[in-house]
């Protein structure tokens, strides 16, 4: 293992692995039904303004401003200026002066503590309805010091929750490719980053080309596509233990990985002579079962939410469209029906939609369709989107888009094509992979 790659596991262990406990000390009485809430299924729906004033203690100020940043990248939440502020120096222990927060028209309000004993920090906070004057959750953090962003996300997704009824996900993670050199020079690099683009580092260095990236269901695996002059492979990446596995030698180019939802199998293509098909490899007795036999291009396999069927990308029919089939290779039917080109589907985690990029003449989209090929709907246009990856709500997806003669930027979009914004990571970067919500 290299030197950068050493650091890089120290690295991640220490951000992805450190002990975090969680404690619910505070749960106020509530009635059945919130009196403000977000409606997350509309369309039109107005951000609720929402007060994060600096939190009480060390890294307070910090801690805020993640959550704040958190729930206005969600597009349902509009943070109000601090500089607005009535009531200041609010802590945890005492109840807000609700009239001061009404005056500024902040329809909830997160206010918290941040102390330090023993080499642990703590971290409690409160969400407030301002307009019936009540709280309506109270939470309590524990973790090391270095941890203190994963509590700004854990409150961010307590706060998303309570408001939504949906679960959130701040408190995640993306992997995806790292560009940098420019064109012709390019280099490709694995790297992970906060859903936010923040703690980014890199888990190869530059002497391949690394590809399609995918989470298995535990976030502790990474599996990919490693290209060289002669010959391609796919590995297994342990985040734990930043060790390096490959899943064998194949005759052909391979190529695609993904893994199933129970993290013991992943599905590849392996190309042979221009015609690819699809493979389940068992990986525990490395045995491999051939899923597609098509004298075509099959490529790009997601599984479904339980385990049971397969959406992939076939050109059988003479362009690349959507198709679906049992686990097992079984009841191959096509289910896109629009017209253009259909590539990258993937499946959402709640196994409402699938997502897709499309292309429709000389512009390129992020759509998502229900499983059996109806309601679809193009969420982007642009001269090129391309390979979308899930939340793990199932709300929001992450794609790379492309101008003419710039680099691959990360943007994210949710479900109602309403909310479409660039990732705020700096640099290049393409082929995004968001894991599950961390433990």
């Amino acid at each position: 293992m290299t030197s950068t790659l050493r650091k890089s596991a120290i690295h991640l262990r220490v951000t992805l692995f450190a002990l975090l406990c969680v404690f619910v000390v505070v749960a106020s009485v509530q009635p059945a039904h919130a009196e403000i809430e977000v409606n997350v299924n509309r369309g039109d729906v107005q951000p609720l303004p929402v007060a994060v004033p600096a939190f009480g203690g060390t890294q307070g100020a910090d801690i805020a401003q993640v959550i704040a940043a958190n729930l206005q990248r969600s597009g349902l939440f509009r943070p109000l200026d601090p500089a607005s502020f009535v009531e200041k120096n609010l802590t945890a222990a005492v109840q807000p002066r609700f009239g001061d927060w009404k005056t500024i028209n902040a329809q909830a309000l997160v206010n918290g503590q941040v102390t330090v004993e023993g080499g642990k920090l703590r971290v409690d906070f409160r969400l407030w309805d301002v307009f019936q004057e009540k709280q309506m959750l109270g939470l309590q953090f524990t973790s090391s010091p270095e941890n203190w962003r994963r509590v700004a996300h854990k409150i961010s997704d307590a706060v998303y929750e309570r408001l939504t009824g949906e679960k959130g996900y701040f408190d995640t993670r993306v992997v995806f490719v790292a560009e940098s050199g420019g064109r012709g020079k390019t280099i490709k690099r694995l790297a992970i980053m906060d859903q936010d683009g923040a703690n980014p580092s890199y888990l190869t260095g530059g002497d391949s080309i690394v590809m399609t990236p995918r989470f298995s269901a535990n976030s502790q695996e990474i599996t990919y596509m490693s290209l060289r002059p002669e010959s391609s492979s796919i590995f297994l990446f342990n985040l734990e233990t930043a060790r390096r596995e490959s899943l064998g030698a194949f005759a052909g180019m391979v190529f695609a990985p993904r893994f199933s939802p129970d993290g013991g199998k992943v599905a590849f293509s392996v190309e042979r002579r221009g015609n690819s098909d699809i493979f389940l490899m068992n990986l525990s007795s490395r045995t491999s079962t051939r899923l597609t036999s098509d004298p075509a291009i099959d490529t790009s396999a997601s599984f479904s939410p339980d385990g049971s069927k397969i959406v992939f990308n076939s050109d059988r029919g003479g362009s690349p469209q959507l198709y679906l089939m049992g686990a097992d290779g079984s009841g191959q039917r096509r289910v896109s029906n629009g017209g253009g080109r259909y590539t990258t589907p993937v499946w959402s985690p709640t196994g409402e939609f699938i997502a897709f990029t499309k292309q429709t003449g000389g512009e390129f989209h992020i759509g998502i369709m229900r499983p059996d090929g109806s309601d679809e709907r193009l969420l982007t246009t642009s001269y090129l989107d391309e390979g979308p990856t899930w939340a793990p709500n199932g709300r929001v997806l992450m794609f790379s888009r492309e101008t003419p003669g710039g680099p691959p930027k990360l943007w994210s979009v949710d479900v109602t094509g309403r909310i479409l914004q660039p990732v705020p990571y700096p640099g290049a970067g393409s082929d995004p992979a968001w894991s599950p919500l961390l433990n």
